[in-house]
Formats: C-alpha cells, sequence, structure tokens
C-alpha cells in the first residue's frame, strides 16, 4: 500500500550539531552530505538520512522519567555487543543507568549520546 509520504529524515535537535553528527558519523560509517552551523545531514546505504538541528534551547529527555520522556529514540543493529559498547563509549556515549523496575530484557542495551538522546545496541547473541 502506497502512503501518502515516505521517510526522508529523523532529526534530532541538539546544542552542537556538528559534534553529534561526527559521534553519529562514527557509530554508524554514515557520510556527512550537507553541513552548515545549525543543520548537518549524514546518510548511508538507505533512503533516510539522519539529521542534527542546532537547538540552543534543548533540553535533553531523561528516560524513563515521564516529566522529560525520550520523544523517540534509535535502534541499532550490532555483531557483537561487548565490542560496540566499548566504541561507543570511546566516542563519548554514557551507558544509561537503569532505575529500578526498568531494566531491559533481551539483547539490547541503552545508552545515551553526547546530547543525551536514548539509543540502542541490538544484538543477536
Amino acid at each position: 500500500m502506497a502512503g501518502i509520504a515516505h521517510m526522508r529524515s529523523v532529526v534530532l535537535d541538539c546544542p552542537d550539531p556538528r559534534a553529534l553528527a561526527e559521534f553519529y558519523r562514527e557509530l554508524t560509517g554514515w557520510q556527512i552530505t550537507y553541513a552548515d552551523d545549525d543543520w548537518i545531514n549524514l546518510e548511508g546505504n538507505g533512503s533516510v538520512q539522519l539529521s542534527f538541528q542546532r537547538a540552543a534551547d534543548h533540553r535533553p529527555p531523561l528516560w524513563p522519567d515521564p516529566e522529560h520522556p525520550q520523544q523517540f529514540h534509535l535502534d541499532l543493529s550490532v555483531d557483537d555487543a561487548e565490542a560496540a559498547e566499548r566504541q561507543v563509549l570511546a566516542l563519548g556515549a554514557t551507558k544509561h543507568e537503569y532505575q529500578p523496575g526498568h531494566q531491559p530484557e533481551g539483547n539490547w542495551r541503552v545508552y545515551v549520546d553526547p546530547a543525551g538522546h536514548p539509543f540502542c545496541l541490538c544484538s543477536e547473541d
């Protein structure tokens, strides 16, 4: 079934588009295809791009705190969860500290990017 529109990009508001784009460039291996002071696009081999928009008043989510909801998150597949964790932490991510009752189950781990957005690394192991 054809939709009215197709996904063009996922846009993340952040205080420093260049820094966050570099984080995700290293994480995904995608390339910067457009950049100015307030907007940067990353593209891989698909039809959807990841974009970063300057938001001077950016307030990061504090998931799972309902007063500051996550609003969205990215799920990224990895082959080796341990190796991927070391790499994303070296890039500037932090591992999410779970609150009681919110411990994840399954083969995924939650991290927070340098601007405070949560993302998950998902593996088959």
